[in-house]
């Protein structure tokens, strides 16, 4: 009997081992994991799995992580564990990684530890600084915290990691970024072309002004495109051209004529002539009619026997490949194509100054070179020019930022046919065009800014399509406030802080961002009877608190002279954005076809007038055909979308930041995402925003939670304990009597 029970015990323990191996294999399978966060911060979104379920080729992750990191540092790399990991479930088995132990040169190094950190450095990811507090001290650490991705022949990488904050949204879209360009290079019908557009012609003079690496610069650069070939799986091609003996056409060598030298005939140290002559050295990379060009030499002054003279190199080669490397994405278009209104006075993406001058002035107030920035991410800006051209058919989305002069009839039909293909449109609307007084007397603060309405004529399609931007200010007490320590707090009435109940989060994209702050912007209204009657839908994005109010007429913000008003009949909540979409009606449905206008004739001398007219003369008169060319017209579009906001202020480099994770930030890249059907990239990217503002309670009911907060805890477990004494005094009376009971009952037995 003893045995059986004792083969029985171990009976047991294997089938519980044979149970807990089993339930591990289903959990590998069946892997699922619960995240009650509100945003889903710990689980991948829709996005993310679309990613990884839709690779062609199998994706390696690398990560490099330095161990034993101080906090808040020591928690990302277990936040990649979980991330990476949930990555590689939903990939169909494509996605693997490893996590390697790297240290800093200067710490204590393992062999193994020095291989790692010299892949990681291959890799293009090197050790940054973290702070940290030894012993009551700040210390600098040197650290690793990177990651590559390699997907195929292509290498991607996150050279630092230092917050978790948007990281499955970096990952996500360097994983699609490489996903799109091995699609878009195996698609190449024909090779981009690398370029060395390199002169014979300067070999004569190279010794004269100290040129060097010339020689042996044609085998380099064709051993460098065969390098980077490897990773653009042979989509490459060198070509070499000399034009000193080779036949190009004007037009071919046109875009590298720019980096030429030429010099004129002058007689050596020996005696030998050079004659006067010109010679190119460049480097180019194209593809179709799209290319990129670059200066190979850098000039220098060298001290020499005969004073400073100007002397040439070839540039480095790390420098070429990392052009070509770089502009390999531009020209086969991974990203989709955004289209920006250039014209008609709008704000330039771009600081018109030249490179030495921006890098003394980086920042400037009403330059876009910030949202720029974060749109070339994701998005390939073309910037149109609607005097000179008509919107490219490639464009899905039109940005229009601050358009100041009028439009002709035929660019608002190119704009009106544009949303008639389904396409959408953000209209940054600019209400008032600002006047600044001369500089004199702005100084004695003599004039404040005029604020001229701005009439440009896209109000007609707006108000056509239902929406309508009025020519005013909305200020609010709900605002930014500006604290100084000589004036106090000066509350900005034309900066309107939108709270978190202000703002629509039935719309996916707009959920987790709970506060936003605007300036200078005019109310939109949305003309209800028009949306319904042409079948639309109109979103409120965000408006105003209750205390808002209206300035019109004559403008002034200058916060020392704007008050409230006192009526609070005056005061009322405005809509500030709204996103219409639906299938739009044609404004020029029912009007005449307007012609595009002919372009303006430059002023000719009179003798060259009389050779027209005698040209004219001798030219036989010409019968226009009675055949024309059908001029069509969209009367009544597809499904498309407009974004109207009231300002533009919003877009400027002051109020965004470089990262693209202020809710600001998140809420403009959202609306574009939303905008070029996106959203569930709009989404993966907003429920990283983790500010939560407490709700705006009233006076007596932060009171009434504070006296409960302070003596409501204290006064519960009083009247707990009271009633666990009575409880208690209870039951001791209640024994007492029992006990009573049986010794009265003894002893009348007795």
């Amino acid at each position: 009997m003893d045995i059986k029970k004792n083969m029985s015990k171990y009976y047991k323990f294997l089938l519980y081992l044979i149970i807990i191996v089993l339930v591990n294999l289903v959990g590998v399978n069946l892997f699922f994991r619960i995240d009650l966060t509100s945003n889903n911060l710990y689980s991948l979104s829709n996005a993310s799995k679309k990613a990884v379920s839709t690779l062609n080729e199998p994706l390696t992750i690398n990560i490099f992580f330095s161990k034993n990191l101080p906090a808040p540092y020591n928690n990302i790399e277990r936040y990649l564990h979980d991330l990476i990991e949930e990555y590689s479930i939903h990939s169909n088995n494509r996605v693997s990684y490893r996590f390697y132990d790297v240290s800093a040169k200067e710490g204590d190094l393992t062999g193994s530890a020095e291989e790692n950190r010299k892949k990681a450095q291959d890799y293009g990811i090197y050790p940054v600084n973290v702070q940290t507090i030894d012993q009551d001290e700040a210390k600098v650490q040197r650290a690793y915290m990177g990651m590559v991705f390699i997907h195929g022949d292509i290498v991607e990488n996150i050279p630092s990691i230092t917050s978790t904050d948007g990281l499955e949204y970096k990952i996500t879209t360097t994983i699609q970024k490489m996903n799109n360009k091995i699609s878009a290079l195996l698609s190449l019908t024909d090779k981009i072309k690398v370029k060395l557009i390199q002169s014979s012609s300067l070999e004569q003079i190279a010794p004269e002004i100290g040129l060097e690496g010339l020689k042996g610069l044609k085998s380099k650069v064709a051993e460098l495109v065969n390098e980077v070939n490897k990773k653009t799986y042979n989509q490459l091609e060198f070509v070499y051209i000399d034009p000193s003996f080779q036949t190009i056409s004007e037009d071919e060598l046109a875009p590298y004529q720019r980096f030429g030298l030429q010099w004129p005939e002058f007689k050596k140290e020996d005696g030998t002539i050079i004659p006067t002559g010109k010679g190119v050295i460049a480097l180019g990379i194209e593809a179709g009619e799209k290319s990129f060009e670059k200066r190979l030499l850098t000039q220098k002054l060298n001290l020499t026997s005969q004073g400073f003279q100007e002397q040439f190199q070839v540039i480095e080669m790390e420098e070429i490949k990392a052009f070509i490397e770089g502009n390999v994405d531009n020209l086969i278009n991974i990203h989709d194509e955004i289209g920006y209104l250039s014209s008609h006075g709008t704000m330039s993406l771009s600081v018109s100054l030249p490179p030495q001058l921006q890098a003394m002035q980086p920042q400037q107030a009403g330059s876009l070179t910030k949202f720029n920035s974060l749109l070339s991410s994701n998005y390939s800006i073309t910037q149109i020019n609607l005097k000179d051209e008509e919107i490219p058919e490639s464009i899905d989305n039109l940005i229009i930022a601050g358009a100041k002069e009028n439009f002709s009839d035929w660019e608002l039909f190119q704009i009106d046919q544009f949303l008639m293909k389904g396409k959408s449109i953000a209209f940054f609307m600019e209400s008032f065009n600002e006047i600044q007084p001369q500089r004199q007397q702005q100084m004695y603060q003599m004039q404040q800014p005029a604020y001229l309405p701005i009439n440009t004529g896209l109000g007609k399609l707006l108000e056509h399509c239902g929406a309508k931007v009025k020519k005013s200010y909305v200020l609010d007490e709900s605002c930014y406030v500006n604290r100084d320590q000589y004036s106090g707090e000066t509350p900005i009435y034309f900066a309107p802080l939108i709270k978190n109940e202000n703002i629509n989060h039935k719309l996916d994209f707009m959920s987790n961002i709970k506060e936003l702050i605007m300036i200078k912007i005019s109310p939109v209204e949305i003309d209800s009877e028009k949306i319904k009657q042409n079948d639309l839908k109109s979103f409120n994005l965000i408006k105003s608190s209750a205390r808002a109010w209206e300035m019109s007429g004559r403008i002034n913000l200058n916060p020392m002279m704007m008050r409230p008003p006192m009526n609070d009949e005056e005061r009322k909540v405005y809509s500030l954005a709204y996103v219409v979409e639906g299938n739009f009606p044609s404004y020029f449905a029912d009007k005449p076809l307007p012609e595009k206008p002919e372009p303006k004739k430059e002023e000719q001398t009179i003798e060259e007038e009389g050779k027209k007219s005698t040209q004219e003369e001798k030219e036989p008169e010409v019968q226009e055909s009675k055949i024309k060319s059908a001029k069509g017209i969209l009367t009544k579009g597809q499904p498309g979308k407009i974004f109207l906001i009231g300002s533009t202020e919003i877009l400027k480099d002051n109020v965004l930041d470089e990262a693209g994770n202020s809710p600001n930030a998140v809420f403009l890249l959202n609306i574009i995402d939303y905008l070029n059907n996106k959203s569930d990239t709009a989404v993966m990217r907003s429920k990283n925003q983790r500010f939560n503002p407490l709700k705006n309670t009233k006076v007596i009911t932060r009171t009434f939670v504070k006296i409960i907060n302070i003596g409501g805890l204290p006064a519960l477990i009083i009247l707990l304990g009271i009633s666990v004494w009575f409880r208690r005094n209870a039951r001791r009376k209640q024994i007492q009597s029992e006990f009573l009971k049986k010794k009265t009952s003894k002893g009348e037995r007795s």
